[in-house]
């Protein structure tokens, strides 16, 4: 089930593009990875939807991904609000804790990646006609394992359905 977003107010897109121009670090790290296609999927953003901008969104799968500083500890409750309307129209967040991205943790955002693009494929396939299946992991025939979420004491809480 793909969204169909209404049409956005003035101050909904002026909101949008200055969340976009004034990203975190590690937004700002994290969409190095996702940018241009790179996944095979194209996300966008802080795409507005519902009462929300959400980080990055790939329309074609429904997949929101969010990168969440340590702010999110505080606010778990209302995270799990967020997701769990976001997923009655049909859109699953995967949380990726800000740490994760730093400290030289390439083979972790690497992970991450083959993650989304799993979900993705995953996604897409529910939902149309068959498609070419996923890239290979490194050294193997599959995807490899999601890396472990972040234990809370220590920067994040990971993947959330």
């Amino acid at each position: 089930m793909r969204y169909r977003s209404k049409p956005k107010s003035e101050e909904s897109r002026a909101r949008a593009r200055d969340l976009r121009k004034n990203m975190s670090i590690s937004e700002e790290v994290f969409w190095a990875y996702l940018r241009g296609d790179k996944t095979g999927f194209r996300f966008r953003r802080q795409v507005p939807v519902l009462d929300y901008f959400l980080d990055f969104y790939c329309g074609e799968a429904a997949l929101c991904v969010e990168v969440d500083g340590e702010q999110h500890q505080l606010r778990i409750e209302r995270d799990n609000l967020r997701d769990a309307r976001l997923l009655e129209i049909g859109i699953k967040t995967i949380r990726i804790p800000s740490l994760d991205l730093f400290d030289n943790r390439k083979e972790l955002v690497e992970q991450w990646i083959l993650r989304i693009k799993a979900e993705c494929w995953e996604r897409v396939s529910r939902t149309s006609t068959p498609q070419p299946p996923p890239p290979a992991g490194a050294g193997g025939g599959g995807v490899p394992e999601p890396p472990s979420p972040t234990p809370v004491g220590e920067g994040g809480r990971g993947e959330r359905e």
